[in-house]
């Protein structure tokens, strides 16, 4: 098998995950790993690749979590509003976004397999998500009411370009949503922390069993 179809794609990823739901939002579930090293080289060998990024989309990070269970808990804040869901991953917060309310919702990932996972994740929560694999950091802000950030500050590079990114998407009137346990880079005291949780997560991916997480805001209001 390889990844040249979108059903091959899908036949992978239910093949190599679990429907389960993320321990902070039990409302949503998400075609996820149990273990992160299978799937890892398992995503090698089809890709006939070593040293291929991690399947980032397989797996509920604490950032992620943190930001969905805001947006459920928050619906005021979706309902009626369009949205981007930038490294979406799994698609956790855009579709925790569409179940909140919105009136459309953009999951935007470069890596293919990840726009797979993310329409197999809508479908099982029956909600309607879009997908896009253009690296929406390498132009200016898409028009979009609600700009969704979860676990991007994780390198150094990535950081600065998506910070660039949402500074202009709230001059240009966005509201900016970010969930991270302020990872290596995150821009401390340039947003306004909105919440914060306890967020379970697995040892084999974080430093700790639970991951103190925030919910951070940049934009109107």
């Amino acid at each position: 098998m390889s990844f040249e179809t979108p059903g091959a794609m899908a036949e992978f990823i239910r093949a190599n995950t679990k429907l389960m739901a993320p321990p902070l939002v039990p409302e949503i579930k998400l075609h996820l790993a149990e273990e992160s090293l299978p799937i890892w080289h398992k995503t090698e060998e089809e890709l006939g690749e070593i040293n291929v990024p991690p399947p980032f989309w397989a797996f509920a990070w604490a950032g992620g979590q943190a930001l969905a269970r805001y947006l459920l808990d928050n619906a005021e804040l979706m309902r009626g509003k369009t949205v981007l869901d930038l490294g979406s991953g799994s698609g956790l917060t855009a579709i925790a976004a569409m179940q909140a309310g919105a009136l459309s919702a953009l999951a935007s990932d470069i890596d293919t397999l990840s726009l797979a996972a993310i329409d197999l994740n809508a479908s099982a929560n029956g909600v309607a998500v879009a997908t896009s694999s253009e690296d929406q950091l390498k132009g200016p802000p898409r028009d979009a009411d609600v700009i969704l950030i979860g676990d991007l500050f994780y390198e150094r590079a990535l950081a600065e370009a998506v910070s660039a990114y949402i500074e202009a998407a709230a001059k240009g009137g966005a509201l900016v949503l970010i969930g991270d346990p302020q990872r290596s880079y995150f821009p401390k005291g340039r947003f306004k922390q909105a919440a914060e949780y306890r967020v379970p997560v697995t040892r084999e991916l974080e430093d700790a069993e639970i991951k103190q997480t925030a919910v951070w805001r940049l934009g109107p209001g």
